[in-house]
């Protein structure tokens, strides 16, 4: 079974309140960004003969990753997203409903080796009010570290760069004024030995 869920947290919740109700057959594996990569390589690894795996799963686990033998996914229809919040441009996660594509993809988890069955943990009407898809990452992530890779790479101002969907640029020029505040590009835009 892979369970998809907003956040560590959630997942973290989640395991707790399970620890103690599943079969002794069925291991329970966490699966998010933050986890060492062993501890990843578990919970993507076959089940081994005779278990049952639970996974509990962020957003990660969309597209990936294949994880074989998954043949149930209960999706709870929420997803972590950065939003840009206040004048300093600082980013801060919300939980929002998954777009449209996002829980076709979560779905398609289950029948990816094998026939399987998709749990959706809302009505079946609310599709429609759901986004057809996910904004562009770009739109609200933090651009303090593209700004200062793209100054060690020699570009001043990365909106002259040809981007698929172009970062804005007020929140260019918060990661700009962040990264000279830090003494990391100089009042140009070029990479400082502190910005190396």
């Amino acid at each position: 079974v892979l369970a998809f869920l907003p956040g560590v947290a959630d997942i973290e919740r989640t395991a707790r309140q399970l620890a103690d109700r599943l079969p002794a057959d069925v291991d329970l594996h966490r699966l998010h960004g933050q986890l060492a990569s062993a501890e990843q390589r578990a919970a993507i690894a076959p089940v081994p003969p005779g278990r049952r795996k639970l996974v509990l799963a962020t957003s990660i686990a969309e597209t990936s990753i294949t994880i074989d033998g998954v043949r149930v996914v209960i999706d709870s229809g929420l997803a972590r997203r950065p939003r840009r919040d206040g004048p300093q441009g600082l980013i801060r996660l919300e939980t929002v409903r998954a777009s449209q594509a996002a829980t076709t993809q979560r779905a398609g988890r289950a029948g990816r080796t094998a026939p399987g069955l998709a749990i959706r943990l809302w009505e079946a009407a609310e599709n429609l009010g759901r986004p057809a898809f996910d904004p562009p990452e770009i739109i609200d992530a933090d651009l303090a570290g593209l700004v200062l890779d793209c100054a060690r790479w020699g570009v001043t101002d990365p909106a002259v760069l040809p981007w698929r969907d172009p970062p804005p640029e007020p929140a260019l020029a918060q990661a700009r004024d962040r990264l000279q505040r830090l003494g990391a590009v100089d009042g140009d835009g070029r990479v400082t030995a502190h910005g190396e």
